[in-house]
């Protein structure tokens, strides 16, 4: 199995890109190739002393699409950057599956364009793991697509639902739509329809869900649009950020709870690793034709390694092929 790398996409690449790349490239037992300036690429090597397993490729380029470029330049004034080769070794057949920590917007547009949509598909979607107490969930769509319309939602549940029974080993994953309210009467035109559609679809929909039940693992899958699913995202990162702040300071407020903070160190340490986000690695980008895997853009080598271990289980457990296949059962394109 080979897995094409944007080796410059990212705040910390090309280093902790590459770093990641070599860790996974050993431990998966997967071959790699790079896409990115060339020079660079084996200098960190070299400057590191990092190995991979099988035969490693680079793909040369000095173009980089950044955060600020628009997105649609991927496919004319960027079509060499380094992301658009790594979608063109995707989409031509030489690589199995596709890892960035890149720019969102250009991974939604290559993804569509260059790797292609499964056929039947509306829009293909970012859907993200999210940390819980219970067990992880994922949440779809989060920033892809800003405007939906009801058959779309009803797509990324069978796909969602897909990608946890596949990849997450959830036997029949609880599906929820996430609402202001849990009656099936309430919220807009939207989700009004696309409750509907969700209930006739085949997978295991429970109906809608409230935002504050979301943390708590209420279903497997959490669907919404684009818009709301990035506002609610940034909002547990966030939370969750600011919460171990002000637990840090208080544990740090005086002797007695600096003994306490020695005493619970552990347990600390486990929950801090278990709301980790770079644990999961990257967001699937379900809907489009070959494995694509969007790593957060501040992912280091840890991450990195994650975002491969996911793209690999993506390719071996046939997920694009339960997709279509499930898809057919929603209604035609």
């Amino acid at each position: 199995m080979r897995i094409v790398i944007d080796a410059f996409g990212g705040d910390n690449a090309p280093i902790e890109i590459i770093k990641g790349a070599s860790m996974a490239s050993n431990e998966y037992k997967v071959e790699i190739t790079l896409t990115g300036d060339e020079k660079v690429i084996d200098k960190c090597i070299l400057d590191n002393s990092l190995t991979f397993y099988g035969n490693l490729e680079i793909v040369h380029t000095t173009d980089v699409i950044s955060m600020h470029d628009d997105p649609t330049s991927i496919l004319k004034a960027h079509k060499d950057c380094s992301m658009a080769l790594a979608f063109k070794e995707l989409a031509e057949g030489r690589a199995d599956a596709f890892v960035s920590a890149g720019s969102t917007g250009a991974i939604v547009v290559g993804g569509t364009l260059i790797a292609k949509r499964i056929k039947g598909v509306k829009r293909p979607a970012l859907a993200g793991l999210i940390p819980s107490p219970k067990s992880n969930y994922l949440l779809m769509d989060m920033g892809a697509n800003a405007e939906c319309r009801p058959e779309m939602l009803a797509q990324f549940g069978v796909m969602a639902s897909v990608y946890m029974e596949k990849v997450e080993n959830r036997k029949n994953p609880t599906v929820g739509l996430l609402n202001i309210g849990t009656e099936k009467t309430k919220g807009d035109e939207l989700r009004l329809e696309a409750y509907k559609l969700l209930n006739e679809a085949p997978i295991n929909f429970i109906g809608n869900v409230e935002s504050r039940e979301m943390p708590k693992g209420v279903a497997d899958v959490v669907i919404t649009d684009g818009f709301t699913g990035n506002i609610a995202l940034k909002l547990i990162e966030g939370t969750s950020i600011t919460l171990f702040k002000l637990l840090k300071g208080a544990m740090l407020k005086n002797f007695t709870n600096k003994i306490a903070a020695l005493i619970l160190k552990k347990d600390f340490f486990e929950l801090k690793k278990l709301m980790d986000s770079s644990e999961t690695g990257g967001a699937p980008l379900l809907g489009v034709s070959k494995p694509v895997i969007k790593a957060h853009g501040s992912s280091d080598a840890k991450a990195i390694k994650n975002a491969v271990r996911q793209a690999v289980s993506f390719t071996k457990r046939q997920v694009i092929e339960t997709i279509t296949e499930n898809l057919s059962k929603v209604g035609k394109e």
